[in-house]
């Protein structure tokens, strides 16, 4: 009997970010680049030859829904304007391709409660583009957490920020509703982070932003209750320099993951503390997060697993930003339906 060892993959965007998915998906020992398509005329075709140049077989397509129907894709990565990413996701599903969508997976709840009900009715797995998540560095901080060393998680404070720069003056001309602004762009990923460590669901969130003339919010601080004392503080702005970390505090100590998106040569560096004076810096071996997060969702889609990001916690990210958006414009907290 054949055993299915590579998923075929279609990418449905020339966005900016396939400078690193692309090549990922290419260096995927369970992968193979299927299909790129884009609305824009020649854009699939240099986007190959930018990114994959050597790459054969590779059709490139001028219309989105010319990838769809190419029985060769098997599964579709999905890096199309924030807005987009509902409708398209589930046009893919209504195709049988399995999704892996840049995040946000969807700007509301509902949606994604329809991508839920649409995936299980074509049997097709949808998984939310945290690839950040794949990196081994944060296993590593579980690690220490699972051991005990620093107690029990109290908070966790996520900061990410960098200068706008013109290439990217774009996140800032849509509106909030349209998905743009730093909480759709930056703000998903600290809020993501800060969750990873707690075990129980939300109560509450306030968050403060700065807003530009489209309506999208340049800078945004808030906080997330969990209860019990326990909080997640997040930052993040397009007008201060980079940051990109988050630190954990317990009952006992604490934990610093000083680079939480890595560069696939950069060395992951995490550092921790203890009340009774231990305190150490571990550098971890270098790793590329895209090409780990495209090597787990084609395993799962070729093995028949789920992927270790459900479209509940694709829903539950969803449900804290949406809270934070609403309490930064109304002035006041925003309490979560248990």
């Amino acid at each position: 009997m054949n055993i299915k060892t590579k998923l075929r993959w279609g990418i449905l965007g020339a966005a900016r970010v396939n400078e690193r998915l692309l090549p990922a998906i290419v260096e995927a020992s369970n992968a193979r680049l299927a299909a790129i398509a884009s609305r824009r005329t020649g854009a699939a075709s240099q986007t190959l030859a930018q990114f994959a140049p050597h790459q054969q077989n590779v059709h490139t397509y001028d219309n989105l829904e010319a990838l769809l129907d190419d029985a060769d894709v098997e599964a579709v990565y999905l890096p199309l304007a924030n807005h987009e990413h509902a409708e398209w996701v589930l046009r893919a599903i209504e195709h049988g391709k399995h999704v892996l969508c840049e995040k946000p997976m969807a700007l509301t709840v509902a949606d994604i409660e329809a991508i839920k009900a649409a995936a299980s009715q074509h049997n097709v797995n949808v998984m939310e583009g945290f690839m950040y998540r794949f990196h081994p560095q944060h296993a590593r901080v579980q690690e220490l957490i699972s051991s005990g060393t620093i107690g029990e998680v109290r908070s966790v404070r996520a900061s990410f920020s960098f200068m706008m720069r013109p290439a990217r003056l774009y996140r800032l001309t849509e509106c909030i509703e349209r998905g743009g602004g730093a909480m759709w762009d930056i703000g998903c990923y600290a809020i993501h982070s800060a969750r990873m460590f707690f075990d129980q669901d939300p109560v509450s969130v306030t968050a403060m932003s700065r807003y530009v003339e489209s309506g999208a919010d340049i800078t945004t601080s808030g906080i997330v209750d969990f209860g019990a004392g326990k909080f997640a503080h997040f930052d993040f702005s397009f007008e201060r320099a980079r940051r990109c970390e988050y630190e954990i505090t317990g009952t006992k100590g604490g934990i610093k993951c000083h680079t939480v998106w890595q560069l696939p040569g950069d060395v992951p560096v995490i550092s921790w503390w203890t009340e009774d004076g231990r305190e150490c810096e571990e550098r971890l071996p270098a790793d590329n997060h895209f090409r780990l997060e495209i090597e787990h969702f084609s395993n799962c889609v070729l093995a028949g697993n789920k992927p270790s990001l459900s479209l509940d916690d694709a829903k539950a990210n969803c449900q804290i930003i949406v809270a934070a958006l609403q309490s930064a414009a109304q002035g006041r907290i925003i309490k979560l339906s248990q």
